[in-house]
């Protein structure tokens, strides 16, 4: 059997999985130091392993003992013992087995636990900008399945591929000291099924790096088309979805097909020249035995043990396929750890003062996306007082969202400074500064937890009676209570069961909360989704709330505006212009056709 399609060249055909610093064949070596500690379970795991397949070795020995001596003399007493010690060797055998499944689930399970940990938090160190570049299934392909995939490297094909290399040989000398001819038989298959190996492992790496790229794209279209099920099906676009998704299920199937003919070529290889040489042997060896030549023991054994011997060799085929799927795996996860983190705290940071004021001040800031060409803010330059309210105002794609996400250091400035009491954001811990902001996107991200959860994920600790202060704020507190278990329903995935306005509502329940023990809060349009008569009620309770507070504010709606103590008009990357709602109403032309053009 032969494989015609050539895949030396091959390569993913869309490239956007993270891959800044893959180590072909180093790759496994570097998981070493979290191996380490259970080094002494894994050589005593691969120990036991090794004696399971020593004693399959020395049984046939003791099978040619017995029909040449005891059998051959019809010695039945004489027989007793070898055939006790067979048993014994049989029983030893199935206790390696049993103790080394034993022994080696508990380190592996805790390397994929540790591997996934790892990378978990690796992702959560990475800017925002490293993950608006990545496919959110290719990342969950590489924490669940290509882990997975390492686990079992671990516990099953890592320890039986050196087990192997070790029977294979030993076997191989037991074979020659019982008949150098059968050993020779056996020498001469193995030369072709090197050959094999070595081709098969070069074509198969190319394989399957391709289908563990294919799997993380069709994960991320299945995500997406989850999460976007309403906008599918509103539009009438399932079917085209579900046609790219079929498409891209057939990619990977062709690319799991080749796989599997790679595979095949191999597992037919060493299957069928093992038996090849087992049939020559039984030709031989039969020849022999009726001209005296070799004993009826030898040949028994011999055949024997050159069937035990087949069984590493075929098995052989299957590791190197698990082999080559692990190293890619590796690279996989290597690739996202190995990615340099862009925020960090500072070498020397800034110990935070016991009173923070909340003094807000950008000067001269600047800021371009990664790769992009021009930048989205230019030379921005804005105080916002201890307790004052300042909307941000400015046409789609002005940088609003972009100058909101510079306070809490989502992503860093390229160019200027922001200060909070005159103190660098850079200068101080990350976490330290997260603690001083509190932040509401205009696009509301729930989780699939209760509603107290969501609404105390930047304060844990919080209270049933805090939380339910901030829900009252965000006027959510009666719709909640109405919810099955009120404080303790599950939303769902990303609050989907829930309309857009009670999402928002909660996401700005959760900044009110963590607001309430911030100095400064970065509201990103909290009121968009609102109708009109709820939008006033919040404006009134959000009042006290921003009171407080340093608030820098996305607005679209005049009403949302007029909120504010002074408005800050963004334009071109600039700030053009900062009054009160009514002074920019009368003083500029872009700002009044901005709110009397605000739809929502």
């Amino acid at each position: 059997m032969s494989v015609a399609v050539d895949i030396s060249s091959a390569e993913p055909e869309a490239d956007r999985s993270p891959r800044p610093a893959a180590r072909r064949g180093g790759s496994l070596r570097r998981f070493w130091p979290y191996l380490r500690p259970q080094l002494g379970i894994l050589l005593t795991a691969s120990g036991l392993a090794l004696l399971a397949s020593l004693t399959a070795v020395v049984i046939p020995l003791m099978i040619a003992r017995i029909i040449d001596g005891p059998v051959a003399h019809r010695d039945l007493a004489g027989a007793l013992g070898p055939v006790a010690v067979v048993v014994v060797l049989g029983l030893v055998e199935a206790g390696a087995v049993w103790g080394r499944r034993w022994l080696i689930a508990a380190p592996a399970t805790r390397f994929e636990i540790t591997l996934r940990a790892t990378i978990f938090r690796k992702l959560q160190t990475l800017s925002i900008g490293r993950h608006d570049a990545w496919e959110s299934g290719q990342l969950l392909s590489r924490a669940v399945d290509d882990l997975s995939t390492m686990r079992r490297f671990v516990s099953f094909a890592g320890p039986f591929l050196l087990v192997h290399t070790l029977t294979i040989p030993i076997g191989f000398i037991a074979l020659v000291a019982l008949s150098w001819q059968i050993g020779l038989i056996f020498a001469i298959v193995s030369i072709p099924l090197v050959g094999i190996c070595v081709r098969f492992e070069r074509r198969y790496s190319v394989a399957s790096r391709r289908a563990q790229d294919q799997a993380g794209d069709l994960a991320t279209t299945a995500e997406e088309s989850a999460q976007g099920v309403r906008v599918l099906k509103a539009f009438g676009r399932g079917v085209f979805f579900g046609g790219r998704f079929t498409a891209q299920a057939r990619e990977l199937q062709k690319t799991e097909l080749l796989k599997v003919r790679l595979d095949a070529t191999l597992w037919s290889a060493m299957v069928s020249l093992p038996k090849l040489a087992i049939a020559f042997a039984l030709g031989y060896g039969g020849y022999s035995v009726a001209h005296g030549a070799m004993t009826l023991g030898t040949l028994v054994a011999g055949i024997t043990l050159a069937t035990f011997l087949q069984w590493p060799i075929i098995w052989t085929g299957f590791l190197l396929a698990e082999l080559n799927d692990a190293r890619t795996a590796a690279d996989r996860y290597w690739e996202i750890i190995d990615t340099p983190i862009d925020i960090t705290d500072p070498v020397d940071p800034v110990d935070l003062p016991e009173r923070i004021v909340g003094e807000l001040r950008l000067t001269g800031v600047c800021f371009a996306f990664p790769d992009a060409e021009n930048p989205v803010l230019r030379d921005v330059s804005l105080k916002v007082r201890p307790g004052e309210t300042v909307a941000l105002v400015g046409a789609t794609g002005s940088g609003k969202t972009a100058l909101l996400n510079l306070i809490p250091r989502l992503y860093d400035v390229t160019g200027g400074a922001i200060t909070i009491d005159g103190i660098d954001i850079a200068a101080m811990r990350v976490a330290d500064l997260r603690s001083l902001v509190s932040v509401a996107f205009e696009d509301p991200v729930l989780f699939s937890a209760s509603v107290r959860e969501n609404v105390a994920l930047g304060d844990p600790s919080a209270t049933d009676a805090e939380v339910r202060r901030a829900l009252e704020v965000a006027q959510a507190a009666e719709f909640v209570d109405n919810l099955p278990w009120g404080l303790d329903t599950r939303i769902g995935e990303q609050g989907l069961s829930l309309s857009g306005g009670q999402r928002q509502r909660l996401a700005l329940a959760r900044a009110v909360l963590t607001g309430a023990r911030s100095r400064i809060m970065a509201l990103d349009d909290p009121l968009s989704a609102l109708d009109v008569e709820t939008e006033e009620r919040v404006q009134a309770r959000l009042r006290a709330v921003l009171a407080d507070a340093t608030t820098l504010l996305v607005a679209h709606r005049p009403s949302t505006a007029a909120l504010a103590d002074r408005v800050a008009l963004l334009a071109d990357g600039r700030i053009e212009a900062v009054g009160t709602h009514d002074q920019l109403l009368r003083t500029s032309r872009r700002y009044r056709e901005l709110m009397g053009g605000a739809q929502r």
